[in-house]
C-alpha cells in the first residue's frame, strides 16, 4: 500500500482524486457509517455560504442548485464523487492511534492495522467540538452545534446561543425564524459581511493569496456571511447580539447551544505532530484542517491545491524509493 488516508470527507476525497491521477495506490478509513464526511450529520437549516457552482471538489461539478446548497446536496454530491472514482474505502473504521518506525506507518483501528510509507490525515474538525470555560452553572441542556437538532425541539422554551461568527449567526436566526425565544451572545458586535458577499467572493480572496497575486480592489471586513435566513432575521430587527455573559449563573434560558467552533481532530496523530501541529515525520500529511494548513483549505473550493500538493509530494517519494 502507497498511501492511507484518514478520512473520507471532502478533504480526504480531493486527496484521493490526485493520487488516483498520480497512479498511486491507496486506501480510505473512514469513521463515519455512509459517505458524505460530516455533511449528514449538520443541523437541518445549515447550508454552503457559496452557490454551486463554486463549490466543486477537483474533477467533478456539483449539481446545480438554486440558491445556497443545503447540507443535503453536498452530502448527495460527495456521495456521488465516490461512485465515479471507485476508491477504496473502508467504513466505519475508528482509528486509534498511528505509529511510525522510521521507515512505514502503522494505522492501528482496534485489532486491524495497515501499513504504509506515507499518511494523509483529513480527518477535520468535526469531532472535535470547541466548549469554552466560563465559570458558574447552568441548570438547563447544553448542546454544541455539532448535535444542534434544528428548531422543533425547542420550542416553547428559551434558548441561550453562543458563536459571534456564521454557525452562531445562523443557529440564532434558525430559532429566531421558527418563532423560538432566543438570546444571542457574542464577545463583540457581529461584524456583517455585504449583503453581496458570500463564499465564492472569499474564495477568490484566499485564492489570490495562494497564488500571491494582488487582492481583488473592494475592501470589506466582517465575519458573517448573510445567507437569506440571516439575513431576514438580521433585517426583521430580530436578530440582535447581547453582550457575552461572564458567568453562567446569568443565563436565564432552558437550553444553551454552544455555536464556539471547533479543533482539529488530530488525536491519533498527536505524537507525531510538534507544538504548532507540524508533522515531525517524513510522509505525513495534513489536509484541510484551515487557514493554518492553507488559505481556505477548509472549504470544498479551496482544498483542492492542498490536497494536490500532498498528492504529489506523496507520488514524488513513491517515485524516489522505487527508481
Amino acid at each position: 500500500m502507497d498511501a492511507i488516508i484518514v478520512g473520507a470527507g471532502q478533504s480526504g476525497l480531493a486527496t484521493a482524486y490526485y493520487l488516483h491521477k498520480a497512479g498511486i495506490e491507496f486506501v480510505m478509513l473512514d469513521a463515519h457509517e455512509r459517505a458524505g464526511g460530516m455533511w449528514p450529520n449538520t443541523w437541518p437549516s445549515l447550508t454552503l455560504f457559496s452557490p454551486a457552482d463554486a463549490s466543486n471538489l477537483p474533477g467533478k461539478f456539483m449539481p446545480s442548485y438554486p440558491g445556497f446548497p443545503p447540507a443535503s446536496h453536498v452530502a448527495e454530491y460527495l456521495r456521488d464523487y465516490e461512485e465515479r472514482y471507485g476508491f477504496d474505502i473502508l467504513r466505519p473504521v475508528h482509528v486509534d492511534h498511528v505509529t511510525h518506525n522510521g521507515q512505514l506507518f502503522t494505522v492501528h483501528a482496534g485489532t486491524r492495522m495497515w501499513k504504509s510509507p506515507a499518511v494523509v490525515a483529513a480527518t477535520g474538525t468535526w469531532n472535535a467540538p470547541f466548549v469554552p470555560y466560563y465559570p458558574g452553572s447552568f441548570a438547563g441542556t447544553q448542546w454544541h452545534a455539532r448535535t444542534y437538532p434544528g428548531p422543533s425541539q425547542f420550542q416553547g422554551t428559551k434558548v441561550a446561543v453562543v458563536g459571534g461568527h456564521d454557525s452562531g449567526a445562523q443557529i440564532a436566526a434558525d430559532l429566531l425564524n421558527a418563532g423560538v425565544e432566543t438570546q444571542w451572545y457574542t464577545r463583540r458586535e457581529p461584524r456583517w459581511l455585504p449583503d453581496d458577499v458570500d463564499g465564492r467572493v472569499l474564495f477568490q480572496r484566499s485564492r489570490a493569496q495562494i497564488l500571491g497575486t494582488s487582492a481583488p480592489q473592494r475592501q470589506f471586513e466582517g465575519d458573517i456571511v448573510m445567507v437569506p435566513p440571516v439575513l431576514k432575521a438580521r433585517d426583521e430587527g430580530r436578530l440582535r447580539a447581547r453582550p457575552m455573559f461572564e458567568s453562567l449563573d446569568e443565563i436565564d434560558a432552558q437550553h444553551l447551544v454552544w455555536a464556539t467552533g471547533f479543533r482539529p481532530a488530530l488525536k491519533p496523530f498527536r505524537h507525531l505532530l510538534n507544538k504548532n501541529s507540524q508533522p515531525l515525520v517524513e510522509g505525513l500529511h495534513l489536509v484541510g484542517y484551515g487557514n493554518w494548513t492553507g488559505p481556505a483549505s477548509a472549504t470544498l473550493a479551496g482544498v483542492g491545491p492542498f490536497a494536490k500538493k500532498a498528492a504529489a509530494e506523496i507520488a514524488g517519494r513513491h517515485r524516489k524509493t522505487y527508481a
